[in-house]
């Protein structure tokens, strides 16, 4: 049995280390061209090279995501792109275009090319395509069952390597090669601007009664026909990896630091498990679905996998995500015992229960007792987001924890 890797999305510098430090094997990332993460906050070269750095410092890896469909005017910013990036040396680039694959190729020789799944990979032969042109992997389409990527596996070389998405947000397009924000709002998604019509709220209007928006369904709110549910696998390890998959991969570099932390969590422990023995996997199995859960999502679906979706994959009622925590800060430095400097993204106060979230699956209950600004003034809430901040919470902490707080049902 293959050791599959686990491969999680960052959208940031800051995420990026979060990942590393709770449990991925490998980060995917976008540089500011050529991705398709446009609205991302994305990568500048030096955020790329010292993300790389701390990466690799702690034995993990960087892909660089370069997949664009590329029109005639991207090629020639394209080639320069590449020779930027050779000199900081991530471990791959992530390519669907065949014009942009070339360049790549000549440019840049030495970095691995990885077919991204817009290349819409959806059997052996196009894997053997690839092989052929000197990719080491292939992102299989989300479109394609476990017996589907099995029977890819039988027919592949061994050192051909398969990535397939195992989390996160389905697109309603094939592969995710939509025109849908292109038409409506002139912003390409296969250029990286997708504006997400796929979860707007739809009636229908009859032709002769342009003013009467009726409901697709017979309620009073309309109906998201296109919002799907979000993929879920980590009560399906075993399978996974008994299909030969190499590499997991987790959706989302629009994400915060606590949905990175929170799944790159639950998913390196239920593959450290799975790999030490089912039985221990099964056993633990209540943890990572309770887990899981615990970042924000829509509904859980298993895609693809077991075959044809049906009518339960789509959410018809509504577009709101489920949340049962909100992140309120990481851990940016330990001042003392029990006082920490943190980096705050949400409202919080003194007397607050929250949670202290570590690498290692603990977390921690803590109760607020002190709050400081940056010239050391005591405060009895922090309102601003991003204020630096000296926080007491009377229980250990280190560098890279997270402090959510639990929200009631």
């Amino acid at each position: 049995m293959r050791h599959p890797e686990l491969l999680i999305p960052a959208g940031s510098l800051e995420v990026l280390k979060i990942a590393v430090v709770f449990g991925a094997d490998a980060v995917y990332i976008g540089g500011e061209e050529f991705g398709l993460r446009a609205k991302a906050k994305n990568f500048s070269l030096k955020e790329m090279e010292e993300g790389i750095a701390f990466a690799h410092a702690h034995g993990a890896k960087v892909y660089v995501t370069a997949n664009i469909f590329a029109h005639n005017e991207d090629l020639a910013e394209v080639s320069g792109y590449f020779e930027e990036l050779k000199q900081i040396k991530p471990d791959a680039l992530i390519i669907s275009d065949p014009g942009v694959y070339r360049i790549a190729k000549e440019v840049c020789p030495e970095i691995e090319r990885h077919i991204s799944t817009q290349a819409n990979n959806t059997n052996y032969g196009t894997y053997l395509f690839w092989h052929a042109q000197g990719a080491k992997r292939v992102v299989s389409a989300r479109e394609l069952s476990l017996a589907e990527i099995k029977e890819i596996r039988n027919r592949i070389p061994d050192d051909m390597e398969i990535e397939t998405f195992i989390h996160g947000a389905m697109c309603i397009s094939y592969s995710g090669r939509c025109l849908l924000s292109n038409y409506l709002t002139g912003r390409d998604a296969n250029q990286g601007a997708c504006t997400h019509p796929c979860r707007w709220k739809y009636s229908i209007v009859e032709e002769t009664r342009p003013h009467e928006y009726m409901p697709v369904f017979e309620n009073e709110r309309g109906t998201y026909i296109f919002n799907s549910k979000d993929l879920c696998m980590i009560e399906h390890i075993p399978e996974l990896m008994e299909a030969g998959i190499d590499s997991f991969k987790i959706e989302g570099r629009m994400k915060t630091a606590l949905y990175v932390a929170t799944v790159s969590r639950t998913y390196r422990k239920a593959i450290d498990d799975c790999m030490e023995s089912k039985d221990l996997y099964l056993k633990n199995l209540p943890w990572y679905v309770s887990q899981i859960s615990n970042c924000t999502y829509r509904q859980f679906t298993t895609g693809f996998f077991f075959g044809k979706p049906s009518q339960e994959a789509q959410i018809y009622d509504n577009n709101t995500y489920l949340k049962e925590y909100t992140y309120l800060g990481l851990v940016e430095a330990c001042i003392r015992e029990g006082v920490c400097a943190i980096s705050q993204r949400n409202k919080f106060s003194v007397g607050e229960e929250i949670e202290v979230m570590k690498p290692n699956g603990e977390n921690t209950a803590a109760v607020v007792r002190s709050i400081w600004d940056e010239d050391g003034n005591e405060m009895e809430s922090a309102p601003h987001p991003q204020q630096k901040l000296s926080v007491d919470l009377g229980v250990p902490v280190e560098r890279y924890d997270i402090l959510r707080r639990k929200e009631e049902e």
